[in-house]
């Protein structure tokens, strides 16, 4: 039998593909052993040409075999002779029989620290859900909570996104979230204000939207920050004036109802991201019409400008231009022209 018909058998036989990846052996150490013991007569030299690698490789698996007692060493003998591999495998058998247990044992231990760290959860979930009602007091909740509810949605996503042009860190968080849940075959239903039509990086990312499926339309004014899951859910800032102070995730079936019939009415009476703004009676757009009435319920010009998602130079220009076109020489008169009108 040729040198080369003896290592094509050997790799033949059952069982050696796996020892590498068992015992943690390298190939080379496998191809060397197998070498010894299919040719028990080769040296380092005729060991190394037939495997094709130097012979310095060779003496190194040589004594690493030595040591895990499957040679003689190599000082006995002059050339390298094999013994039996159960004598220096049982050790290793043994070695990672026990990594193993001790392997199994902090998967044990970490399936019950996850158990208890899940019924904290759902205890917490229980003391403050009693009424459908959930606090999340900190930013990184909310930001959690928003994941969590995108990433459970089935069917639809209803958002309220006031505060005019959305900053890039909210489009860039909310690009996969978006995508995944169209991906899923999720509506997703989206109202901004219509002073993002200004804005070209929310633009970009409500017609990016649209692309993949999204709807998307504009109004004047929106009375919150809301998003609605499957219209089992919703999520509302507790304080609409300062995002930051947390939010409350909302389950009760009739606060819910409430919500969606709001989004539906709003919806309905707001313009598509591309379609033209229509002009109300007197030439005035809604936007122009809800700063009067802003203004009219006595809000300054700073509130009237972050309801209206735009700038204190803005509203005051606007303001000007209102006001020249209908011809009044004040604020007071152009609100009573407007009311008496009946544009409002």
């Amino acid at each position: 039998m040729e040198v080369s018909e003896v290592h094509d058998e050997a790799e033949r036989e059952p069982g050696w593909s796996s020892l590498s990846s068992l015992f943690g052996l390298s190939d080379l150490l496998l191809d060397v052993y197998r070498t010894v013991v299919g040719r028990p007569g080769w040296g380092v030299s005729g060991i190394a040409l037939h495997l094709g690698v130097a012979e310095s490789q060779v003496r190194a698996c040589l004594d690493e075999l030595a040591e895990l007692s499957m040679l003689y060493p190599a000082t006995y003998s002059a050339n390298p002779v094999a013994l039996n591999p159960e004598i220096g495998l049982a050790a290793l058998l043994n070695r990672r029989e026990t990594e193993i247990q001790s392997q199994q044992a902090q998967l044990a231990a970490a399936r019950t620290k996850a158990a208890e760290l899940a019924a904290v959860y759902s205890a917490q979930q229980g003391s403050r859900g009693n009424l459908g009602l959930e606090q999340l007091d900190e930013i990184t909740a909310v930001r959690a909570r928003l994941t969590e509810m995108a990433d459970q949605a089935r069917e639809e996503l209803l958002c309220f996104m006031p505060g005019g042009a959305q900053s890039q860190e909210a489009l860039d968080a909310s690009r996969p979230l978006d995508e995944k849940s169209l991906s899923r075959g999720v509506r997703i239903r989206t109202l901004y204000l219509d002073s993002v039509r200004n804005d070209r990086a929310t633009t970009e990312y409500a017609r990016w939207l649209a692309g993949l499926g999204g709807e998307i339309r504009t109004i004047p004014s929106l009375p919150v920050r809301m998003l609605v899951v499957d219209r089992s859910v919703a999520l509302v800032p507790t304080d609409p004036e300062n995002s930051r102070a947390g939010a409350v995730v909302v389950k009760a079936p009739g606060v819910l109802a409430a919500l969606v019939h709001l989004f539906e009415a709003t919806w309905q009476q707001a313009s598509p991201l591309d379609g033209a703004q229509p002009c109300g009676p007197g030439g005035l757009t809604a936007q122009e019409l809800v700063l009067l009435k802003l203004l009219e319920l006595g809000h300054t010009d700073e509130v009237a400008a972050r309801k209206l998602g735009v700038s204190l130079r803005t509203v005051r220009r606007m303001m000007a231009d209102i006001l020249g076109r209908l011809g009044a020489r004040s604020r007071f008169e152009a609100g009573l022209l407007v009311t008496r009108a009946g544009w409002m």
